[in-house]
């Protein structure tokens, strides 16, 4: 009995995931989960519709969206290219879904880097290629026609109504089964030679009719069967492309493109000492799309294993898609800005876009200060609008209180907004030097007369702000330290520590210059990303995707948290830390992991 519900439920579950993969196929939109950063813009790269499309589904998702809650995303026309999406429901099989797909199982797992047995659940979505020559199913992964094995199906395959002159013999023939068969299975059959006009005999199964159940696959084993080994590369082929100096004009573009160069050569030298054989190629991209196409003709460029660039973002599209289509990892060392990351997955973007970003802030803040009150300074500047709306958001959800003041209003309402019973921390709208100049003086008194009225006895007053207070650090320095500053950023060095210390004077050496003194330094982006990529593929090889997050090398200025951003894009960096300037006049670096 439990065999016949075990076979009977596996029935009925492939039927399901049958009808369930019919189902999506007809309707005309497809279920998203939102995750933390995402956006509109974000979500409506992944799957190319545009934003308009998505909002006309899910009315008021254009004022918010919040994570954790599901979108439904219009299908693409199906006359469109690459294929389409899936999202996985409960009871779901990979096997199942290749069947149904008529796609091989290898074909997507290649359309989808970032699946594995862990996160195949229901709820994910995924890519399905486009079903051709070679996507197709082979006859060989077709499933065979199963019938119910003999233990739970019928002794009794029909009823034969004796006719005028048959035989056990005749009928036997008739229905292609033994005289055994046919005789055991009419037991009450006195007298086989006497068949009776218009009885009835039982016609069984012939035993080779009764095959036994197939077993599926499981997902781990599919996984397990169709993922390539590791390689070793004996030799990493590496191309730098940015735009270099042209007819022997230096412009600033062109400075910091050759500073992040002469790093990347110090992250080479460093290299040596683990054994590294790297083969670097350097090219100058120009600045426009024909350069950049004109440059991927070059018959070395197909076998490079890792390339770093461009500057330019109209550069970007033409450079990703080489690299997708030949399986070369593409670091994207500057914008944050282009989309190319959501939909290739051969993309690595150093600078995290912004929407992820802010989000990994948020989440930091609140685990930093989990009894914050938060003091808004609003300032005539609008340079930070962006991120204080989703922080003011982020804060309701947490049911963290909130004040608001204004620039002007000064000394007075500072000190009023404090609460004794919570961590004040104040945060300007604005990153600007001129909002930390108008505020800072007057919270300095209020910090001052707060901790020094026994009476009040206020001490638990921060300030909190933005990456660029790095770069007025000479100026505000004992005032960050009074007012127990944080900031937050994925770039950060400080040059009194010894590996800093080192580098700068390496780099000094080297070039018989300084770096230009701006944010990040260029030189050590160039050497931060160099090293942890080079290193990575040469103790790695092919599977440095899987194993990146394991990588031990410790960048000089440069934070690295890569996690993809969906199970067919690339990968983003989400490494936030925050920099924090103590009252005891320590300097620290707050890391999250």
């Amino acid at each position: 009995m439990k065999t016949l519900k075990k076979i009977l439920g596996t029935l009925l579950l492939t039927l399901m995931v049958s009808l369930g993969v019919q189902a999506q196929e007809n309707q005309s939109y497809i279920m998203h989960t939102i995750e933390k950063g995402q956006t509109l813009t974000s979500i409506s790269s992944m799957y190319g519709v545009s934003i308009d499309d998505i909002v006309k589904l899910n009315p008021g998702s254009d004022t918010t969206i919040i994570e954790g809650k599901q979108l439904r995303i219009p299908r693409r026309p199906t006359n469109q290219q690459g294929g389409s999406f899936h999202t996985i429901i409960s009871g779901e099989t990979l096997y199942r879904l290749s069947v149904n797909y008529k796609v091989s199982v290898r074909a997507i797992m290649d359309a989808n880097p970032g699946l594995s047995a862990t996160n195949f659940k229901a709820g994910q979505v995924i890519r399905i290629p486009e079903a051709n020559e070679k996507t197709a199913l082979q006859p060989e992964q077709q499933p065979q026609e199963q019938e119910i094995p003999q233990a739970v199906r019928p002794a009794v395959r029909e009823m034969h109504k004796v006719k005028s002159g048959e035989t056990i013999y005749s009928i036997a023939r008739q229905y292609g089964v033994t005289e055994e068969e046919l005789l055991s299975a009419n037991s009450d059959l006195k007298d086989a030679r006497k068949l009776k006009k218009n009885s009835f005999l039982a016609i069984p199964y012939h035993k080779e009719e009764v095959k036994q159940e197939v077993k599926e696959p499981t997902d781990r084993e599919l996984f397990q069967a169709n993922t390539e080994a590791a390689k070793k590369l004996h030799s990493i082929k590496a191309a730098v492309i940015l735009p270099f100096l042209k007819d022997g004009n230096a412009t600033a573009e062109t400075k910091r493109m050759l500073e992040y160069y002469q790093g990347f050569l110090l992250a080479m030298d460093s290299l040596k000492g683990t054994g590294a054989n790297i083969d670097l190629h350097t090219y100058n991209s120009g600045s426009t799309v024909d350069e950049m196409k004109t440059l991927l003709t070059k018959s070395e460029m197909k076998d490079m294993n890792i390339i770093f660039g461009p500057m330019h973002t109209e550069q970007i599209e033409p450079l990703a898609n080489f690299a997708q289509e030949h399986e070369i990892r593409l670091v994207i060392p500057f914008t944050s800005r282009d989309n190319t990351v959501y939909n290739n997955p051969q993309v690595y973007q150093v600078n995290t876009p912004q929407s992820y970003f802010y989000s990994e802030v948020y989440d930091h803040f609140a685990r930093q200060f989990p009894n914050a009150h938060v003091i808004f300074i609003e300032n005539r500047e609008t340079d930070k609008a962006d991120f204080i709306k989703g922080f003011r958001e982020d804060l309701l959800r947490r049911n963290i209180p909130i004040t608001t003041l204004t620039e002007s209003e000064g000394y007075d309402a500072m000190k009023g907004s404090l609460r004794k019973d919570k961590d004040n921390v104040f945060v300007p709208t604005s990153g600007s030097n001129t909002a930390l100049i108008k505020s800072v003086p007057q919270l300095t008194m209020v910090v001052r007369d707060s901790i020094l009225n026994v009476t009040q006895g206020i001490d638990n007053i921060h300030l909190f702000g933005y990456p660029e207070w790095q770069t007025y650090t000479n100026d505000f320095l004992e005032s960050f330290f009074e007012l127990d500053t944080y900031f937050y950023s994925s770039f950060y060095t400080n040059n009194l520590m010894d590996e800093p210390k080192q580098f700068i004077a390496k780099f000094r050496r080297w070039y018989g210059k300084e770096m230009e003194d701006r944010y990040p330094k260029y030189g050590m982006l160039g050497f931060d990303t160099g090293f942890f990529f080079l290193k990575g593929m040469w103790l790695y090889g092919t599977a440095f995707d899987q194993n990146q997050s394991q990588l031990l090398a410790r960048p000089i200025q440069t934070g690295f948290k890569y996690e993809r951003v969906n199970n067919w894009g690339g990968f983003i960096n989400k490494k936030v830390f925050f920099v924090h300037f103590t009252r005891n006049n320590e300097l620290i670096k707050l890391d999250f992991d």
